[in-house]
């Protein structure tokens, strides 16, 4: 792991309200040589299980930054995660509850396939409520998925809620 990186996160106490820490790692995306250094370790935490991803699925906005470099890297396919209403055509939808209120995810219905294998990419794991969701509406296509993070805010165990296996590049 790059000190490169790690020097730049910050912290932005009651932000987006009172009572929550927010975790500010935008700095590293306008230093290409630590961006690379961050893609490169996320990449390496990826099983090497002889099975390969065939999609990359970003939730959004911050896991898309993370997921279509890895997409790339890998030479899978990328799926967006979004909000409501931002995705046109026949979507799948989930509802969940985050830190400081409720919101609803969904993918386009042909993005993933049921021989697809999933890898779900996020910046940070909090709660555990977005990613759960995430999962909760790709497992209904397929169950072949798996999650990545950049950081886990461990005093806040969303680790418990996630069903399908992970890993964390950094635990804060």
């Amino acid at each position: 792991m790059k000190e490169s990186y790690k020097r730049l996160i910050r912290t932005f106490p009651d932000f987006p309200k009172p009572g929550i820490e927010f975790i500010d790692w935008m700095p590293v995306l306008k230093d290409p040589a630590s961006f690379n250094d961050l893609i490169d370790d996320l990449v390496a935490l990826i099983p090497n299980d002889g099975k390969t991803f065939t999609k990359i699925a970003g939730l959004e906005s911050r896991g898309f930054l993370l997921g279509v470099p890895i997409a790339q890297r890998l030479g899978a396919g990328f799926v967006p995660i979004r909000k409501k209403g931002k995705l046109p055509g026949t979507c799948l939808a989930r509802s969940y509850a985050l830190e400081y209120g409720t919101a609803s995810i969904e993918i386009q219905a042909d993005a993933i396939g049921k021989d697809d294998r999933v890898l779900i990419v996020d910046d940070l794991l909090a709660t555990g409520g977005t990613m759960r969701a995430a999962n909760k509406m790709i497992e209904n296509i397929t169950g072949e998925i798996e999650n990545l993070f950049f950081l886990e805010l461990d005093d806040l165990q969303g680790g418990k809620l996630i069903e399908h296996p992970y890993r964390s590049l950094m635990h804060i």
